[in-house]
């Protein structure tokens, strides 16, 4: 894989819990190179256009973690075992949207035919990983320490975390309107806004078609920026209880709490989609404001890739039986 295509991936790879919807109802998606990515509770389909208009898919049964695994139904770790399977689903439809795309390149001549490997998808998600805890760790908590050598006002535990919370969220919409300037990213950022149309419409009752998704909205309450400003609003309160002073401590305990505090934060978003009122609102409003980068108008065309991987998706949850409701 060439360094341009590794970086392609890797910035893609970092977009995964942006791009990712909610399963509070029957459906959800992420937008992927050239595509879009849906799942059903037991189902999962990703479709993605080929430069010829073509566009084909990959599709599979899907049961639920919790279903094969009862542990994963206890609070907390539902949360865990639904992120870590919906990261995982994400990076098997990013991997086959990558190996679409290259296989293109390849039959247009630009280069020799390669796929991305277990072994290149391995390496991409640790480079990921580690650049996520680099960013969003390392360095706001290098940055309050050298703040608080000035400030003693940030000694205290709750102004110390207050900030260090708050510059991780700066770096956080910088990153996103910095990679957003990227033109691969921006497609990817269109797709991202035709799966929520798409999802939008299936949840109107109306049918599904290009021209009534593209009269919804391309933000939506459940999408994966929200999330993670809840987890970023939330770690602050965690970290705040933590009884290390020293960097080390501080550092260590912000990445081995990652699942702690990726668990509390399902729990927060679940508790409030059930009583859809104020709370829910408050807790989505600044993802929704956020979307404003992190989703683009769709072209028709694009919208037609997503209703393609819903379609596929329900098919085969109907002939598994699933009940095709709104939860």
């Amino acid at each position: 894989m060439s360094p341009r295509s590794f970086a392609r991936l890797a910035a893609h790879t970092q977009m995964l819990p942006v791009l990712e919807s909610g399963e509070e109802t029957l459906i959800g998606g992420q937008a992927v190179m050239e595509g879009v990515m849906m799942r059903a509770p037991h189902s999962y389909c990703v479709s993605v256009r080929k430069p010829g208009g073509e566009i084909v898919c990959e599709e599979m049964a899907l049961p639920r973690l919790s279903e094969k695994y009862p542990a994963f139904r206890l609070p907390l770790l539902r949360g865990v075992g639904t992120l870590g399977q919906a990261m995982w689903l994400g990076m098997k439809a990013l991997r086959y949207s990558a190996n679409v795309a290259m296989e293109a390149e390849a039959d247009a001549g630009k280069k020799k035919a390669e796929s991305s490997s277990s072994w290149v998808m391995t390496l991409n998600l640790l480079f990921s990983v580690g650049f996520f805890i680099f960013l969003y760790k390392f360095v706001p908590l290098w940055l309050t320490t050298y703040l608080g050598g000035w400030f003693p006002s940030l000694e205290g535990r709750i102004a110390f975390n207050l900030t260090d919370g708050l510059i991780r969220m700066g770096i956080f919409v910088t990153f996103l309107f910095l990679i957003s300037r990227w033109k691969d990213i921006r497609r990817v950022f269109e797709y991202h806004g035709a799966e929520h149309r798409t999802v939008f419409n299936f949840e109107s009752g109306r049918p599904v078609t290009v021209e009534n998704a593209q009269s919804f909205t391309t933000f939506h309450p459940r999408c994966g920026t929200s999330f993670l400003l809840v987890v970023m609003m939330i770690s602050i309160a965690v970290y705040a209880m933590i009884p290390f002073d020293g960097f080390l401590g501080r550092f260590l305990s912000r990445v081995l709490l990652l699942p702690v505090i990726a668990g509390l934060s399902y729990e927060v978003i679940r508790y409030a989609a059930r009583r859809r009122g104020g709370l829910m609102s408050l807790l989505t409003a600044p993802g929704l404001w956020l979307q404003r980068i992190t989703t683009q108008p769709p072209a028709d065309g694009q919208t037609e890739v997503a209703i393609h991987a819903l379609e596929r998706a329900m098919a085969l949850e109907t002939s598994q039986g699933g009940e095709l409701l709104v939860a």
